[in-house]
């Protein structure tokens, strides 16, 4: 989509300024969402006209005004063209999800790393999301096998629509939702369950980490863990991450293995969304 919307622009925009917002583009089911700089001296109708021109499929067109804030991690949508809703069905790897881009934080971004870690879980095993919005990576995985995913959010809304999901996919008993602070639910309801653990909020990963191990079996399991890291020139964010997340595991006197890790995007000037999947050999018995 990036790549076509550079060609729709090219002849009312700048090349840097095409360049900027075909970075900051998202096609979300029928709704499109794109990110303007504050400098910026473009014309947000004409721009909405242009897009909407050459993509049919899309039926709104919001401007993000600032970026996911809050417990929710929601975006301040302005309204610019098209449907004034935000409520839409988006698919991925043969799943639905319908959401509501007001209410609950979603990026299509990461859908390759959907897959992947979906692509990784093994027949039988229990998967703990700790932080799961509407719930793409858990029914992405339940849904290619014999598997169940607890999946866990503080957001009403996200839970009512993770709910939904789970009906238009037909995974009753499969994931199973859970509604508050990821550390609570898995201390109350939780402990030693998973074989697997995803941790895909970047902002509380590591904060979260210990609680994620106590999800564990006793014999160990597997940890996906997404964070962001600041690297200047010369440094390396992935091995920053894997530094940072290994003392805290140390401290934990965990034994453990980075098994792949990558930066899986640029998200500022300098910054970087990673993933580490961390192979862990054991997990402490609660004292």
């Amino acid at each position: 989509m990036r790549k076509r919307l550079g060609k729709t622009l090219a002849d009312s925009l700048s090349r840097e300024e095409a360049k900027g917002i075909c970075r900051a583009f998202d096609v979300i089911g029928d709704i499109a969402i794109t990110k303007l700089p504050s400098h910026s001296k473009i014309d947000v109708r004409q721009l909405a006209e242009a897009i909407m021109k050459r993509h049919k499929n899309i039926k709104a067109l919001f401007v993000q005004e600032k970026g996911v804030h809050g417990d929710f991690r929601l975006r301040g949508l302005k309204h610019v063209a098209g449907e004034n809703r935000t409520c839409t069905l988006y698919k991925e790897s043969g799943c639905s999800f319908l959401v509501d881009l007001e209410k609950c934080y979603f990026s299509p971004r990461l859908s390759g790393e959907r897959l992947r870690v979906a692509q990784q879980v093994q027949p039988g095993e229990t998967v703990v999301n700790m932080f799961a919005g509407v719930g793409c990576f858990s029914i992405i995985i339940a849904k290619r096998g014999p598997v169940k995913v607890y999946s866990i959010d503080i957001n009403p809304s996200a839970i009512g629509f993770m709910n939904e999901n789970i009906r238009l996919n037909m995974l009753y008993g499969k994931v199973i939702s859970f509604l508050g602070d990821s550390k609570e639910v898995v201390e109350n309801h939780l402990q030693h369950s998973a074989n697997r653990v995803l941790l895909p909020l970047p902002e509380k990963a590591l904060q979260y980490l210990p609680a994620a191990i106590s999800a564990l079996t006793f014999s160990g399991g597997w940890i996906h863990y997404y964070g962001f890291e600041h690297a200047r020139k010369g440094e390396n964010p992935v091995e920053k991450g894997k530094l940072k997340v290994g003392k805290t595991l140390d401290n934990l006197k965990i034994v453990h293995e980075f098994a792949f890790s990558r930066v899986v995007r640029t998200v500022g000037p300098n910054w970087y969304q990673l993933v580490l999947d961390i192979r862990i050999e054991g997990a402490p018995h609660k004292s």
